[in-house]
């Protein structure tokens, strides 16, 4: 596969990302007598995606999609029952896809780069532990100086499985669909970028390693990952990826980071304008305390 097809079959896969999860809170919204509309939608999804991004184990997402759904017109109430069911049923569907690539792929991945890893670990261990530390500190600094990001979800989400039992089942199911889809376009990316090598890795491992580099960063306390995800790419995580291993990192971390930080901020502007942004960064562009019940 060329560069260029690669690149706009990227784009495509990052686009239809985006409309999925639209359509995904749309659905979970109109289950609770709800509407938003679509650009909405993808605008209130593209700032999480922005504040997850730049934010320790991506804590900053649910506030901001919250803000931007409550500046779209929906119901405080109504907007936190929505994302924290959609965050449950979100959760359940990737541990389901995630022990259906383990039980697949993993051995074959370990086999592949288990070796590799090894080395890096023995070689690197003191720039990990150097970066778990600097990540915990800034994800201790985050819940101290702006607890909003870790708490104004927190009563939506124990509210969560009440209202999905009142809700129709089709919204759930869809939900669950399109984070299948959402998961197979964000895990996509590196094997379509991958086959731009003159010997790309086997599929199935390399599906695998792409999985946990996407999914792992909201248990790593770094924003996105940062340095953790790096290493491990560059260690073997992947496989052997030949000399495009650095060039393959670039365009991986532009497609699944830069491009969503750089869409949430444009779309986030041109939507809400710069003053809403800002306080959806700092977890405070959404108020409290949560109503009781729906409307």
């Amino acid at each position: 596969m060329s560069i260029l097809t690669a690149n706009l079959v990227c784009v495509a896969l990052v686009a239809l990302d985006l409309a999925v999860r639209a359509w995904r809170i749309q659905w979970i919204l109109a289950g609770t007598h709800c509407r938003v509309g679509f650009r909405d939608a993808v605008v209130l999804n593209a700032i999480g995606d922005a504040a997850a991004a730049v934010t320790p184990n991506r804590i900053g997402a649910e506030p901001a999609r919250l803000g931007g759904a409550v500046l779209s017109g929906v119901p405080v109430a109504a907007g936190f029952v929505a994302i924290a069911i959609e965050t449950l049923v979100m959760a359940i569907t990737t541990i389901v896809v995630a022990v259906w690539l383990s039980v697949r792929y993993a051995p074959e991945w370990w086999h592949t780069a288990g070796p590799a890893l090894q080395d890096t670990f023995d070689d690197a261990w003191p720039w990990i532990f150097a970066l778990l530390v600097a990540g915990a500190v800034a994800w201790w600094s985050v819940r101290r100086y702006a607890p909003a990001l870790s708490h104004s979800m927190r009563r939506g989400t124990r509210r969560a499985w009440v209202y999905a039992r009142r809700m129709p089942r089709w919204p759930l199911v869809m939900c669950a669909v399109t984070s299948v889809l959402s998961i197979a376009a964000r895990v996509a990316i590196l094997p379509v970028l991958a086959l731009t090598l003159p010997h790309p890795p086997p599929l199935g491992p390399l599906l695998f390693a792409s999985f946990a580099l996407v999914y792992a960063q909201v248990l790593l306390p770094t924003p996105s990952g940062a340095g953790v995800v790096e290493l491990g790419f560059l260690g073997g995580a992947v496989g052997n990826l030949g000399v495009g291993y650095k060039s393959l990192l670039l365009l991986w971390r532009f497609y699944t980071t830069v491009l969503l930080i750089a869409l949430g901020i444009v779309l986030g502007v041109w939507r809400y304008g710069p003053a809403a942004v800002r306080a959806m960064f700092r977890g405070r562009g959404t108020p409290e305390p949560l109503p009781e019940e729906l409307p």
